[in-house]
C-alpha cells in the first residue's frame, strides 16, 4: 500500500492539474515533493529502528499514513492535497527501510538474495501496477478515490498489525539530532527544487538552490563524521562494494520512477489514450517485474551481482534508446512490449545491488547502510522525476513546432534520452564491481 504511492498518482496527474487548475510543472510536485520527503526521512528511520518498539513504530507509521490519505482525499485545494501527500511520504519514509532491516536481520547473507527478491514482487510490483490501477480508477471514478482507497485498507492493517505483530530489534534509544536533521532538509530539498525549476527558465535560481543544497549535503555530511553517536554512520563507505551499488542502486532508481513518469503521461499526451488505456499497455511489464523479481534473486545469491547487473543495465540501456524512435504511428502492443523488456532489465538490478552493498557491511551498520541506500535511492528518484519532467517541458519549447503532439514528442523524447545517459553511466560502473561481488 504504502509503496503503490509512489506512482498511483502518476497517471493521474493531467485529471488533478485539469481538476485544480494548475500546470503540470505544478502538479508533479505531487510526485517530486513526496519522494523528497521520503528521502529526507531516510535518515532519522536509523534513528527510529532503535529507538521505539518496532511494534509501536509501525503502527504510529501506519496512523500518519492513514492521516495523510484522509486529507488529501478531502483537499479542496492543490495546497492542501500536497501537504497530504507529503504527510503520507512521512510515513512510508519510515515503513520503507524498516521492512528491509527486518528482513536483513532475519535472514543469513546467503539467503538474503532470495528474501529480498520475493519482497522486490512488493517493493517493485506495486509503484509498476500503480499506473494501471490509477488508470482504472480515474477513468470511473475521481482522482480523490485513489486516497480514498487507502483509507479502508490502513485501518485492516493497524488492526492485523496490533494483533500479530511482535517485539524483533532491541532498542538503544540513541539522541536525535534536530541539526541533521534541519542539514538534511535543507541539502535535499534545494536540490530538489533546483532540478524542478531548470525547464521553466529560471536558471540563475536554480543553480543557486542546487549549490545550496550541496552545501547542506556537505554540512550534513561533515556533522556525521564529526559526531560520536552519527544520525547516519558514514562508516558505511569504508566498503567500496557499498559505496558503488549505493551509487549504481541510486541510478537504477531515477530510471525506473522515471519511467514510470514519462509512459503514461507520453502515452495519454502523445498518443491521446485515456488514462486506463495507459495503465494497461503497461501493465504486461508489471506482471513480468512480479514474475522476475523472485527469480533474480535467486540468481543473485548462485552467481552473484556483476553478472546480473551487466545483463540488466543492457536490457535496459537497449529498450530505453528504442523509445526514443518511437512515434505516434508506433503500434501501442510495440510499446507494450518494449516497456515489458525493459521491465525485465530493471528487474534483475533493483533489489540486488542494495542487498549486495549491505551484505559486504557488519551487523552494526546495516540499520545506517539501509537508511543511506535507500536515502540515496528515493533522492535521486525525486530529483530524476523533477528533472525529467522539466527536461520534457524544455524540449518541447524548444521544438519550434506549432503542433502541440509534435512539440510533446520531441519534449519526451528528450527526457527518454536522459534516462539512457543515466543507463549508460551505470554500465560504466557496472564493470568495477568485483567479480566475487555477492
Amino acid at each position: 500500500m504504502s509503496v503503490l504511492t509512489e506512482t498511483l498518482l502518476n497517471n493521474a496527474l493531467p485529471a488533478i492539474s485539469r481538476n485544480l487548475n494548475v500546470g503540470m510543472t505544478t502538479v508533479q510536485w505531487l510526485s517530486t515533493g513526496y519522494l523528497l520527503a521520503i528521502g529526507i526521512m531516510m535518515p532519522i528511520s536509523a534513528l527510529f529502528l532503535y529507538k521505539f518498539s518496532s511494534k509501536k513504530l509501525y503502527i504510529s507509521s501506519l496512523v500518519i499514513f492513514m492521516l495523510g490519505s484522509a486529507i488529501a482525499y478531502l483537499s479542496p485545494n492543490f495546497g492542501l492535497l500536497l501537504t497530504g501527500r507529503i504527510i503520507q511520504a512521512i510515513s512510508v519514509g519510515i515503513i520503507m527501510p524498516f521492512m528491509q532491516n527486518i528482513i536483513i536481520l532475519i535472514f543469513p547473507i546467503e539467503k538474503r538474495g532470495t528474501a529480498m527478491g520475493l519482497a522486490g514482487v512488493v517493493i517493485a510490483l506495486a509503484p509498476a501496477i500503480g499506473p494501471t490501477l490509477s488508470g482504472w480508477i480515474i477513468d470511473n471514478y475521481s482522482w480523490r478515490d485513489l486516497f480514498g482507497i487507502l483509507i479502508p485498507i490502513s485501518i485492516a492493517v493497524i488492526i492485523l498489525a496490533f494483533i500479530s505483530m511482535r517485539k524483533i530489534i532491541v532498542t538503544t534509544n540513541p539522541k536525535i539530532d534536530i541539526i541533521s536533521i534541519i542539514y538534511s532538509t535543507i541539502g535535499f530539498g534545494g536540490l530538489l527544487y533546483g532540478f524542478s525549476i531548470l525547464g521553466t527558465g529560471s536558471v540563475v535560481y536554480s543553480i543557486l538552490s542546487i549549490i545550496i543544497g550541496s552545501v547542506g549535503v556537505w554540512l550534513l555530511v561533515i556533522r556525521q563524521l564529526k559526531m560520536k553517536n552519527p544520525m547516519l554512520d558514514m562508516n558505511v563507505f569504508k566498503s567500496k562494494i557499498f559505496a558503488l551499488t549505493t551509487w549504481l542502486s541510486s541510478l537504477v532508481n531515477m530510471a525506473f520512477l522515471g519511467m514510470q513518469l514519462l509512459v503514461p503521461l507520453y502515452l495519454q499526451s502523445v498518443f491521446h489514450v485515456s488514462a486506463l488505456t495507459a495503465g494497461l499497455i503497461m501493465l504486461p511489464g508489471a506482471l513480468v517485474m512480479g514474475v522476475m523479481n523472485p527469480i533474480a534473486g535467486l540468481l543473485f545469491d548462485r552467481y552473484g551481482i556483476r553478472i546480473l547487473s551487466i545483463i540488466g543495465f543492457s536490457i535496459f540501456t537497449i529498450t530505453t534508446l528504442v523509445f526514443i524512435v518511437v512515434n505516434q504511428t508506433t503500434p501501442l502492443v510495440v510499446i507494450a512490449i518494449l516497456y515489458a523488456i525493459w521491465m525485465v532489465g530493471i528487474s534483475l538490478v533493483l533489489m540486488q545491488l542494495g542487498t549486495a552493498g549491505i551484505n559486504d557491511l557488519n551487523e552494526k551498520l546495516i540499520a545506517h547502510g539501509n537508511a543511506i541506500n535507500a536515502m540515496a535511492r528515493q533522492v535521486a528518484a525525486a530529483i530524476a522525476t523533477a528533472l525529467l519532467i522539466s527536461i520534457s517541458v524544455l524540449g518541447a519549447n524548444l521544438s519550434g513546432s506549432t503542433n502541440q503532439v509534435v512539440s510533446q514528442l520531441v519534449g519526451y523524447r528528450m527526457a527518454f534520452a536522459a534516462i539512457a545517459v543515466i543507463s549508460v553511466i551505470g554500465i560504466l560502473g557496472v564493470f568495477r564491481l568485483r567479480k566475487n561481488a555477492d
